[in-house]
């Protein structure tokens, strides 16, 4: 079977569990081997790459590995599965439920409920849909966990639920995916105004991880495409293309740290403000946890604006700039011509203690900078 080294180098960090890929060219599976070790790492080809998870380099140091095409190396990682259960999908990790993916017509936009963190934590809000647990606020029925919404396209509120609020549809499921490193959802929808006029398409491409235990990762891709008319995303910070309602224990109002790349810490600071990532971490049933998302380079007016409150949301919204720096006489329109696509990208990293103890910022640079992979053929 063909062979190739694969030689990581970690560069000016230490490098700790890392989601890294490298080209093969052509093969349906491939096994990967440490080459210092002779272990065993769990891997995946998706479209000619070679997908795993680099566990710990030093500062400056090398790993290398030896990959072997066409043959399938053992299943001996924690694995992703992604299980169709009618209007969702269930992604586990290690055989236990992560995050449930809800794109039923019953719903208003899709979302991921729950969300089972780190050491299996509930890390965000279970309203509205688990009501009533005793000490969770019960406020925006709108903010469900995890979601994508705009409250301005064409001038129809895809944020809020009021009436005359606008939807999104699924129309197909594309693609869906699993394995030992990751499991990949790919959907078309379609963003419908109140009276079922098409306002816009889009694609959503969803990568599920199979991160070490301590940490859980989401990769968002969210692709706009301009295909019934010109299409206007309105100046408003009622909106997140990436959002989220943490759980109530996390709120900055009870004890929780909103945080941001430049330092910046709670709301007073961060909110409308522009920053390469944002952390929100607080307690939830006993333990310290906290979910960042990151911004991409090459994302509309990177880095973007938070409209992030103590109250416990954290969205990423490049358009409200007028709410944001009304000082600024900036308007954060942005029109999309016919034809024309938007493409944004995002990772969600939840982990373990606030974003100093889990190395935010390097786990930033990880997404942006990763480690330099040669492939020696």
């Amino acid at each position: 079977m063909p062979k190739m080294r694969i030689v990581v180098e970690a560069g000016p960090r230490a490098r700790y569990n890392v989601p890294l890929k490298a080209p093969i060219g052509h093969a349906a599976n491939a096994r990967l081997i440490e080459e210092a070790t002779g272990r065993s790492v769990p891997c995946q080809v998706l479209q000619d790459e070679l997908h795993w998870v680099l566990g710990h380099v030093v500062q400056g140091a090398e790993k290398a590995y030896i990959a072997e095409t066409g043959r399938a190396g053992p299943s001996n990682g924690p694995g992703v599965a992604a299980a169709r259960e009618g209007d969702a999908v269930a992604f586990s990790i290690g055989g236990e439920l992560f995050t449930r993916y809800n794109f039923g017509k019953e719903w208003a936009r899709p979302f991921f409920y729950p969300v089972l963190g780190p050491d299996h934590v509930q890390i965000t809000r279970n309203y509205p849909m688990v009501p009533d647990i005793p000490g969770e606020d019960a406020d925006h029925p709108h903010h469900k966990s995890i979601w994508v919404a705009h409250g301005s396209v064409n001038g129809v509120d895809d944020w809020s639920e009021e009436k005359g609020h606008g939807t999104q549809v699924s129309r197909k499921i594309k693609e869906l995916v699993e394995g030992p490193v990751v499991a990949v959802l790919r959907q078309e929808l379609d963003w419908v105004s109140n009276r079922d006029k098409k306002v816009c398409e889009e694609e959503r491409e969803i990568r599920v991880y199979a991160a070490a235990p301590e940490e859980r990762i989401i990769d968002l891709a969210v692709t706009f495409r301009a295909r019934a008319g010109k299409v206007v995303f309105g100046d408003t910070k009622e909106g997140g293309i990436c959002s989220i309602r943490v759980a109530t224990s996390m709120d900055g109002n009870k004890g929780g740290r909103i945080e941001n790349s430049y330092g910046a810490i709670g709301e007073g600071e961060c909110w409308g403000r522009r920053a390469c990532w944002c952390d929100y971490s607080g307690s939830a049933a006993g333990k310290m946890v906290g979910i960042t998302v990151f911004d991409t380079p090459g994302n509309l007016r990177y880095p973007t604006y938070w409209h992030v409150r103590d109250y416990g949301l954290m969205t990423a919204n490049p358009f409200g700039i007028s709410a944001f720096q009304p000082d600024s006489g900036e308007c954060g329109d942005y029109t999309l011509p016919e034809g024309k696509q938007l493409r944004f990208a995002y990772r969600l990293f939840m982990h373990l203690g606030t974003a100093g103890v889990a190395r935010v910022a390097d786990k930033y640079h990880d997404y942006i900078n990763p480690p330099k992979v040669r492939v020696v053929k």
